[in-house]
């Protein structure tokens, strides 16, 4: 049963790294890169304060570093610490393969994708508190968070696997810390 699950993995990874374009490549390498996305930061910024104020938004940041931090520790401590999957960059049978842009091919293990429950955490967490005022920017964040999950594939780290689990554990992470947040902030939501 696992061989058959890995091997639908490895399927579709083929499939979803091979849709590379050169154009393409550039772009899907800073889309996975932190600082590349500081515009997007900026607007959040701005929406948390105008909508919740400046207290508020500086409890944000402590919840963001709490799913970041949570996030980076279960997904290197009880996955890939403990899974030892080769990424398929690392793989030696797949390698030849897959598609590598500017010889990125990340570290030796992929599952789960630090990259994908990093940010789908805080872009649940983000969801959560900015929806009720701003329904449609906020289900933009999910849409970011899968930009960069799908990247992750795209740049040939991850399999759709490491990103799916990366992205459910972000989420539960995010919802996690947001109840908390909420509560103890007692935000009216």
């Amino acid at each position: 049963m696992i061989d058959w699950l890995e091997g639908i993995d490895r399927d579709l990874f083929l499939w979803l790294n091979g849709l590379h374009k050169p154009w393409l490549d550039q772009p899907m390498y800073y889309i996975s890169e932190e600082l590349a996305w500081i515009p997007i930061y900026l607007l959040i910024i701005w929406a948390i304060n105008k909508v919740w104020g400046w207290k508020v938004l500086l409890w944000s940041f402590l919840a963001i570093a709490v799913i970041v931090t949570l996030c980076d520790r279960i997904s290197v401590e009880f996955f890939k610490n403990v899974f030892f999957r080769y990424r398929p960059s690392r793989n030696h049978e797949l390698a030849p393969m897959v598609h590598i842009v500017n010889d990125y091919r990340g570290g030796l293990y992929g599952f789960i994708s630090s990259h994908a429950a990093n940010f789908f955490g805080i872009a649940t967490f983000l969801y959560l508190l900015l929806k009720p005022h701003f329904p449609k920017g906020a289900s933009l964040l999910l849409l970011w968070a899968a930009l960069i999950a799908y990247s992750r594939v795209y740049l040939g780290v991850h399999y759709p696997a490491d990103v799916t689990v990366g992205a459910l554990l972000g989420i539960l992470v995010g919802w996690l810390v947001f109840r908390f947040f909420a509560r103890l902030l007692l935000l009216r939501l």
